[in-house]
């Protein structure tokens, strides 16, 4: 299906969310579009946007967007992370890193820059980008005022609006940070590592008022109304290592979004939950049993989880193991991690790293979940293995350019693309070479075997034994 999307929202005005079409019983084209996409039909698109379990984050001044889904019917998506920091990197870096995830397969990405120039790098970004845009406002409320206690609900409902107008497809934002939530980080070792819920807590401490975001939830519903913005609850509360996760904190947040879901739910504004980013293995199926049944299902987005605390400079590895568990299990985008985590901004490269192993860990989940046809790429490859068919392999692989560079490192020449070896097995002791002759050999052998065998029968089976010596 072709995406004319500019065509597709002319004359939408109104609440134009996909939700509120959907609950009219109107199969948009940006459903048809998933539909075809996923592989789906139609029409259980169309059921799954209506009742909350499914989003298309597609706003409608987006349209440069091709329209995907999250939700737990769709393929499980991973979205990567970009940005500037007020230490380093500019718009042509951030553009680099933008074409860069899109080129390694992040479903959607997220501009979280903190430094100068921000609206003019994310403009730049929606203006080039297929995949849906996402955004934390509160990072650049706080570079309009002095000092995070000088912000106002109005700031922070006016910057949210210029994005929405922009074309930002999904915001993350974090209104579960109450007041009644704050004492309970009290016997956390990292007490609040989200640095939204960490700004919005400075200010509410300092005012000794209620969080703006949840006190404003109704005019910030509006915007998404205009707009067709999806709602991404934020987890100001999550747990940033393995001792705070699944505590008493985590959970009252988690209670909070969920009565706020129902209340966008209330105006057809799409929602999904932002989830924890430290989780020991055995307790990452309950985390996601437990969003499920507090948010009534609404598409869950998890930050890893990281398994383990101690893998620095490694914590993509570490982050896409839980995340592998944590979208088999319901989870229905990842948000990638790279190396640099908590170590510092990441470069291209790290990019690049951090994009493939999640694009791993939501294959694997995939795979897991019985997805129609998610296995056939890998039934393909295993065929262009046993007949070494190396070009057909570089193509399959996720990450082409790699799996190629590796291969030639040792076999370069063109002639070795057709080699029935390896530079590991070299040529005498490749197996699959050698199971393909005794393959060949054995032809016929299970048709003299079988007239004189039966299972069970000991008798048969000692005269083959016989005849055998």
């Amino acid at each position: 299906m072709k995406n004319n999307r500019a065509d597709w929202v002319k004359g939408r005005e109104g609440n134009v969310t996909q939700m509120h079409y959907a609950r009219q019983g109107v199969i948009t084209p940006e459903m048809d579009y998933v539909a075809e996409q996923e592989r789906l039909d139609p029409e259980l698109v169309r059921a799954e946007v209506a009742r909350g379990r499914m989003v298309i984050p597609a706003n409608i001044n987006h349209v440069e967007v091709n329209p995907m889904a999250i939700g737990i019917a769709s393929r499980c998506k991973i979205n990567s992370n970009i940005g500037n920091s007020q230490i380093s990197s500019g718009l042509d870096e951030e553009l680099e890193k933008l074409h860069l995830s899109v080129h390694y397969g992040a479903d959607t990405v997220m501009d979280l820059s903190t430094g100068k120039d921000i609206a003019t790098i994310r403009e730049a970004i929606i203006r080039e980008s297929k995949v849906p845009i996402g955004t934390v406002p509160i990072y650049e409320v706080i570079e309009r005022v002095p000092d995070v206690r000088d912000l106002t609900p109005e700031i922070i409902l006016e910057v949210i609006e210029e994005q929405a107008k922009q074309g930002v497809d999904y915001m993350t934002v974090h209104c579960g940070v109450l007041m009644h939530v704050l004492p309970m980080i009290e016997s956390r070792i990292t007490k609040i590592v989200s640095r939204g819920g960490a700004l919005m807590a400075q200010w509410m401490l300092h005012h000794e008022k209620e969080n703006p975001l949840y006190t404003h939830f109704d005019a910030l519903l509006e915007i998404c109304k205009k707009y067709d913005v999806t709602l991404s609850l934020g987890d100001g509360m999550r747990p940033g290592c393995l001792h705070d996760a699944s505590d008493e904190a985590q959970f009252a947040e988690l209670k909070v979004l969920g009565e706020l879901t129902k209340r966008a739910w209330e105006h057809d504004v799409q929602v999904m939950i932002e989830g924890p980013g430290h989780v020991p293995m055995d307790q990452i199926e309950m985390n996601m049993v437990r969003e499920q049944e507090e948010c009534f299902e609404a598409p869950f987005y998890v930050l890893g989880p990281l398994v383990t605390d101690i893998a620095a400079g490694y914590d993509h590895i570490a982050s896409a193991i839980g995340g592998a568990i944590a979208a088999w299990k319901g989870a229905s985008m990842l948000c990638y991690v790279t190396p640099k985590e908590h170590l510092g901004l990441p470069n291209a490269e790290d990019v690049r790293n951090g994009i493939i192993a999640y694009k791993i860990a939501a294959h694997a989940a995939d795979i897991a979940r019985h997805r129609p046809g998610v296995r056939d790429r890998d039934d393909e490859m295993s065929r262009a293995r046993y007949g070494f068919d190396w070009n057909k392999q570089f193509e399959l692989a996720l990450d082409s350019e790699r799996a190629r560079d590796y291969h030639d490192e040792t076999l370069p020449e063109e002639a070795h693309k057709s080699a029935e070896f390896c530079s590991m097995c070299g040529p005498r002791f490749c197996a699959y070479k050698l199971s393909q002759e005794v393959a060949e050999k054995s032809k016929g052998l299970a048709e003299k075997l079988v007239p004189h065998f039966c299972p069970g029968d000991s008798a048969a089976a000692d005269n083959v034994a016989a005849g055998a010596e």
